[in-house]
C-alpha cells in the first residue's frame, strides 16, 4: 500500500515514517483493497500535554475512511488511528459480503 505522510509545522525523522508506515501495512490484513492513505502528523501550537494530532485517510474503491486523533505522542496517535481504521475497514467488508 502507498503511503504519504505529511508534517506540518515540524520536521518529521525517518524513524517515525517507518512506524507510520508499518502500522498502516496492518491494515491490508483486513481489508486487501486498500489503494493508498494520506497520513497528516500535526503539531499543535498549545501548552496542553496533548498536543500531537494525526489524520489518516485511506482510500479504497468507491469510499475514502478519515481518522483524526490527538495524543501525548505520535506514536500513540497511530496506535488509535489504526486501531478505528481497522474497525471501520472490518465493517466495510462485512457490508460488502452481505451484498456479495
Amino acid at each position: 500500500m502507498k503511503v504519504n505522510v505529511h508534517a506540518v509545522n515540524f520536521n518529521i525523522d525517518r524513524k517515525l515514517v517507518d512506524f507510520v508506515q508499518e502500522r498502516l501495512d496492518k491494515l491490508e490484513k483486513y481489508y486487501d483493497r486498500v489503494v493508498s492513505s494520506d497520513v497528516f502528523l500535526k503539531l499543535d501550537n498549545t501548552s496542553d500535554k496533548e498536543n500531537k494530532i494525526v489524520e489518516v485517510k485511506v482510500m479504497v474503491p468507491g469510499d475514502d475512511f478519515i481518522v483524526k486523533k490527538q495524543c501525548k505522542t505520535f506514536e500513540e496517535a497511530v496506535d488509535l488511528s489504526v486501531g478505528s481504521l481497522e474497525r471501520l475497514l472490518m465493517k466495510r467488508k462485512e457490508i460488502i459480503r452481505a451484498h456479495a
